[in-house]
């Protein structure tokens, strides 16, 4: 049995307290930041990989079903508005199209052939690279999509909550957070899809800090969508040049951009 699927070490929820309830399932998240501190040589493998192919104009794509797949696309529908980087530059694909962030498409996952075609309609290439995420590493649709992948020289990593899995097997740079069984068994959304966006965020900030899209600690880059980014960037410039509100607003509105500004006044 995977582990995903494993018993839960929790019995008879429906009997316990709320407080219970509550504090066991936070000691059961707290498990998962320890599993992810040892896969760090792992996802700096894979990350090593997808600068420079990025540097040269290459894309980076998820792919993934149910939770695994609405994770990947949360990742990547952040990094415009974080990082300032166009909305094709990172890609999440879910099986089912769209309609299945909010509701489920049934059966869309087991289709091994699908993702490629999905993959096709962005003409992904041999600069892009791709990460197929799957809590229980055996989804036909993202081991389908993989596999075809790496097939067509595309770089290729995964992330997985077993080990030994089809996925692992698929990909040249698998990641298996191991996060034991979940509070509610099989119920993937939790620990599983913690671990997962913990270790997206971490792939998805590292490539765009080496990428240069953060200037100290700073989102200079940063879509300027709603008041509270703009006066954000204000406040980023007012700590940068040493300057008041005004001056920094009216610097921000010449410009359009925290960096522009920064660069127009001599920082780099």
């Amino acid at each position: 049995m995977s582990t995903t699927e494993s018993p839960s070490k929790f019995d008879h929820l429906e009997h316990m307290p709320i407080r219970e309830l509550l504090s066991n399932i936070n000691k059961e998240d707290h498990t998962v930041p320890k599993v992810i501190s040892g896969l760090i040589p792992d996802i700096e493998a894979l990350v090593k990989q997808i600068v420079p192919r990025m540097e040269q104009g290459g894309r980076l794509f998820y792919i993934g079903a149910g939770t695994s797949g609405r994770l990947g696309i949360l990742d990547a529908s952040e990094c415009p508005p974080t990082f300032g980087v166009p909305t094709n530059l990172v890609i999440g694909i879910i099986a089912g199209g769209d309609q299945a962030i909010r509701k489920a498409v049934e059966f869309a996952e087991d289709d091994p052939d699908q993702a490629w075609l999905d993959l096709q309609e962005h003409e992904i290439g041999t600069p892009d690279t791709l990460i197929g995420i799957a809590a229980s590493g055996s989804t036909p649709y993202v081991v389908g999509g993989v596999k075809t992948a790496r097939k067509n020289g595309i770089l290729t990593g995964a992330i997985t909550c077993n080990t030994g899995t089809a996925l692992s097997e698929a990909a040249e740079y698998p990641i298996e957070a191991v996060v034991g069984p979940e509070f509610v068994t099989g119920s993937t959304r939790m620990k599983s899809g913690t671990a997962q966006k913990l270790i997206l965020n971490m792939i998805s900030t590292t490539v765009m800090i080496l990428l240069g899209r953060i200037q100290g600690n700073k989102m200079v880059d940063m879509q300027l969508s709603n008041n509270k980014l703009v006066m954000r960037g204000i406040k980023m410039l007012m700590d940068e040049l040493k300057i008041d509100q005004d001056q920094a607003a009216e610097l921000l509105d010449t410009h359009g951009s925290v960096r522009v500004a920064l660069q127009a006044q001599g920082h780099a």
